[in-house]
């Protein structure tokens, strides 16, 4: 900041000085919040103004508990503001965990319990002044205490999304694959690595080691120069770095030809000092050669780095945010670039272990967390894994993809997984299938609960696809279209299927396509109050002006005239008007009608909307001046609206009046009204109201004209003007003129 000329402080008193009347941007971190909310409170006389916008980055590090101090950024009475938007790669979903006996239920009930009582204590030191230390409690936190990114109440509805599938569709991330390292090793056994003995320094010495070993034979296998590994203990990650020199030593020593003589490796943390993480990301980015970066919890996320093409989640024990967070640091690319990021996960195997005992096999808990990770941020690319191939060899090379292969014309979606031995697809379906998309299922059952509330309620199942559940925050609609994705994919069992047709649930693809486009429909007119949207309109990345104008042809809302009636009625139920051919005019109509009202709506004057006053980018004065000039071709219900919103049609009296004018005083006079006329219609259009006597206005061609004195002027000897003059002064709002 400080090279970039931009002023900075940690006093409150000062932000207050230099910008508590704004304009101002003020950039800060969540540490700074104190700051921020101590400005706003103006202890030293000096409050900040309410802020238009507080834009909340990397929201999801605000989710959790609700009296975290980074939390506060929810609360408008600590940092007020018009509107928040919060924005996040990764966002975090908070769940209470069902209670699997009578002892859980008593033990949540008495974490509310406390938890309440702990709120009211909070409340009460703050309205004396006191400061409030909580109770260090480890219970676990209840539903109705977390911020989580699906309640509207906190973070508000989600108003754009991009997955990370449509990233990467669209070029904007690379595509990625994910790779197996499997290593069999007499001493690290998955046996150990799961008991106790897990803890013990030396197992993790001797795990470090297979590891270094295993992450440079797969960078020499797939021509990887630069990866970045992950690692939870600071040692480790030093360790890693420490001793990869000798173990690259060792490996060029039995095969030159396979890998370098030397590999640099580098280790950063979060306690080390900016200055030497920049120098040592500046030395990783340099290198032209094969580089590893070992690092622990400091690349995650904030970090600008350069390109890699891989990571190594040496230790994946993080949660799905930071899998997510990590992978990310290997998709960056180009637009366009066609890059291929690899993720490396190593694996121990039992000595002895073959691929087909992968179904009862523990050595792949690794590769489970990662992938259940990953189904959090792409689900339709995880998923696909579990459908199995029809019509190829039962056993395939590990390089290829695995899954479902696309229909002609689509593009190729399946994520590359690559074992270290040929596996057989069906099995590999199948293991997915147990170990990753079978634990969602206390989230379909949620899901489903959340369906049966919708129908008793409202007697269907026509949710809208935006649409939450007010009770647990739970996106009702979204979880619908993914129910009957999986159902047209094949992946649903006949039970869950059965189920959700018991309740009312259709599965036809047209209705799922209608209400995604819907739901697009209605962000929009929430933003421009019409669904007279113009052909290239876009919003959610849906064309909805597009789709807007086929539903409105004939037979556009199906053939189906039950179905067609139900979905004008939907329609209609967002904006009357939203098919203007049935009223007699234009969509292009329609839109600046709607915008001309909601003009006139927020205090503007039928007369202050001249041309050049636009909405949206449409110029709403230039089309009023149009109907007024051809009020006689309008429809009489066209009239009417615009009767109603006080529009009313131009004098014709102004050519005839020319026509009889000569050359002397009378044309001279006319050109001067003109010229008045003129700078007065520029003020109105910018300043929304009546010029003071002492106003001079500056004319587009660099003359000044006094129209304060001018309008003066008119009044005096208004019974000269002739009806045309009197009326276009009319129509900007004077009202000696109407008289």
């Amino acid at each position: 900041m400080w090279q970039l000329d931009v002023r900075t402080t940690t006093s409150a008193p000062q932000l207050g000085l230099w910008h508590g009347r704004g304009p101002v941007t003020v950039y800060a971190t969540y540490a700074s919040l104190p700051v921020i909310a101590e400005a706003h409170e103006g202890a030293y006389g000096l409050p900040m103004d309410v802020f238009d916008l507080v834009v909340v980055d990397e929201a999801h590090r605000t989710s959790g508990s609700a009296g975290k101090a980074w939390a506060d950024v929810h609360r408008q009475e600590v940092i007020p503001a018009m509107r928040r938007l919060y924005m996040t790669a990764t966002p975090r979903v908070w769940m209470e965990r069902a209670p699997r006996s009578r002892a859980q239920e008593r033990e949540q009930e008495e974490a509310r319990r406390l938890a309440e009582e702990e709120r009211r204590e909070r409340e009460e030191a703050e309205a004396e002044g006191r400061l409030y230390v909580s109770r260090p409690r480890w219970d676990r936190l209840p539903k109705e205490l977390a911020c989580s990114m699906d309640d509207v109440r906190v973070f508000g509805p989600v108003v754009y999304e991009l997955s990370l599938g449509s990233a990467i569709s669209r070029g904007l991330l690379a595509k990625y694959q994910i790779v197996v390292a499997e290593l069999t090793d007499p001493v690290v056994t998955p046996q150990r690595l799961n008991s106790e003995e897990r803890y013990e320094e030396q197992l993790r010495g001797q795990r470090l080691a297979a590891t270094q070993t295993a992450l440079l034979e797969t960078m020499a296998a797939y021509g990887l120069r630069t990866t970045i590994t992950f690692h939870h203990r600071t040692m480790e990650a030093e360790a890693f770095a420490a001793g990869l020199e000798q173990v690259a030593a060792r490996l060029h020593a039995v095969d030159p030809g396979r890998h370098p003589e030397r590999v640099w490796s580098g280790w950063l943390c979060g306690e080390h000092e900016g200055s030497h993480r920049q120098s040592v990301l500046a030395e990783f980015g340099r290198r032209a050669g094969r580089a590893v970066l070992s690092n622990c919890r400091v690349l995650g996320e904030g970090v600008d780095i350069r390109a890699t093409d891989s990571v190594a989640l040496i230790d994946p024990k993080g949660s799905a945010v930071d899998i997510v967070q990590a992978i990310g640091r290997a998709l960056r690319q180009k637009p366009g670039e066609g890059k291929m990021a690899t993720l490396i996960v190593p694996v121990f195997l039992v000595p002895g272990e073959k691929p087909e005992d992968m179904l009862s096999s523990n050595s792949y808990r690794p590769l489970v967390r990662v992938l259940a990770g990953l189904r959090a941020h792409d689900e339709k690319a995880v998923e696909m894994l579990a459908i199995p191939q029809a019509n190829q060899k039962r056993v395939v090379d590990p390089s290829r993809p695995v899954g479902q292969q696309p229909e002609e014309g689509e593009e190729e979606s399946r994520l590359l997984l690559r074992f270290a031995t040929p596996r057989d697809p069906a099995l590999i379906a199948k293991w997915i299938s147990y170990q990753v998309i079978n634990t969602e299922r206390q989230d379909w059952r949620r899901g489903a609960e959340a369906a049966y509330r919708y129908r008793q309620r409202e007697g269907d199942l026509d949710v809208p696809y935006e649409h939450v559940e007010e009770a647990g925050a739970f996106p009702l609609g979204r979880w619908l279209s993914d129910q009957r994705r999986a159902y047209r994919a094949g992946t649903m069992t006949g039970e869950r299927a059965a189920e959700l047709e018991g309740l009312g649930v259709v599965w036809d693809t047209a209705d799922q396509g209608f209400e995604a486009n819907l739901g697009a429909a209605r962000a929009y007119h929430d933003l421009h109050g019409t669904l007279a949207a113009p052909r290239g309109a876009a919003i959610m990345d849906v064309q909805v002006g597009q789709w807007l104008t086929n539903v409105r042809r004939p037979g556009g809302l199906g053939k189906d005239p039950v179905r067609a009636e139900r979905r004008a009625a939907q329609l209609a139920a967002i904006d009357p008007d939203w098919n203007p051919a049935e009223r007699g005019w234009t969509v292009d109509w329609q839109r600046h009608y709607a915008y001309l009202a909601q003009l006139l709506a927020e205090g503007a004057r039928p007369a202050a909307v001249v041309p050049g006053v636009t909405r949206h980018g449409d110029d709403v004065g230039r089309w009023l001046a149009a109907q007024r000039r051809n009020w006689d071709r309008l429809n009489t219900e066209q009239q009417r609206r615009l009767g109603e919103l006080g529009v009313k049609k131009a004098s014709r009296a102004r050519k005839a009046a020319a026509k009889t004018t000569t050359a002397s005083g009378p044309r001279a006079g006319g050109t001067a009204f003109q010229k008045g006329l003129e700078a007065l219609q520029q003020y109105v259009a910018r300043e929304g109201g009546i010029p003071g006597r002492a106003v001079v206005e500056r004319l587009p061609d660099g003359t000044e004209h006094r129209t304060g004195i001018w309008i003066s002027n008119q009044k005096t000897r208004r019974d000269r003007l002739d009806t045309t003059q009197l009326a276009a002064l009319a129509d900007l709002g004077i009202d000696w003129a109407t008289t």
